[in-house]
């Protein structure tokens, strides 16, 4: 990351990771064979104030949804 804000990303990445470890958002288990687990990458958003100065930086960590395929999705029938 070559921007002059890269240690305040680097932070508030660091602190949303912390908080998801916390509060216990996932559990790490290993795939099974033959499925490679959809990727993941950072989306980032300056957040600015009333007079247009940045009061906070927003990393989220997303999931990349296009890079799967359509015959591997989970279909379910749908009740009536």
């Amino acid at each position: 990351m070559s921007n002059i804000d890269s240690d305040k990303w680097l932070e508030a990445m660091k602190s949303k990771m912390d908080s998801m470890g916390s509060n216990q958002v996932w559990t790490l288990v290993d795939p099974p064979k033959g499925v490679r687990p959809v990727g993941c990458k950072w989306v980032y958003k300056r957040k600015l104030g009333a007079n247009g100065e940045v009061t906070a930086f927003k990393p989220r960590l997303v999931a990349k949804g296009y890079t799967q395929r359509p015959e591997s999705t989970l279909r379910r029938p749908i009740r009536q």
